[in-house]
């Protein structure tokens, strides 16, 4: 066999899907969003996008991982705005969740989930005040 080089761009569609639902889409949207116009499409198919969990579930905590404000800036001006109408749920730590929700209109989300929040935040988030 010749020496041959395949990269992702190389493999078909239906092959690409299959191997990037094996990964997590937190890593997958920042790293492929912007790279090409054929990326941007696949990774805007509802099999990424219709939920978002930002958070790691360790033994004893939830762990925020949208803890680094170059990440956070990345989702909140660029990726969110750009898939915010496939978005169906969100799974957010109480610490980035008023920059991921504000970050653009989602009209479809049905399904919020809210993690680390303390009780005295809870009236407020469900009145606005």
């Amino acid at each position: 066999m010749i020496n041959s080089c395949i990269g992702l761009n190389d493999l078909p569609d239906e092959i690409l899907m299959i191997i990037l639902k094996k990964l997590n889409n937190l890593d997958i949207l920042p790293s492929l969003h912007g790279v090409n116009q054929r990326f941007n499409r696949i990774i805007q198919d509802p099999n990424f996008t219709s939920r978002l969990t930002f958070i790691n579930w360790s033994l004893y905590n939830f762990i925020d991982v949208l803890s680094c404000n170059t990440i956070l800036n990345r989702f909140c001006f660029q990726i969110l705005p750009a898939i915010h109408n496939k978005i169906k749920w969100f799974d957010l730590e109480s610490s980035t969740m008023k920059y991921v929700l504000r970050a653009a209109h989602y009209p479809n989300l049905d399904s919020l989930a809210l993690y680390n929040i303390d009780e005295q935040s809870i009236p407020c988030l469900l009145t606005g005040k």
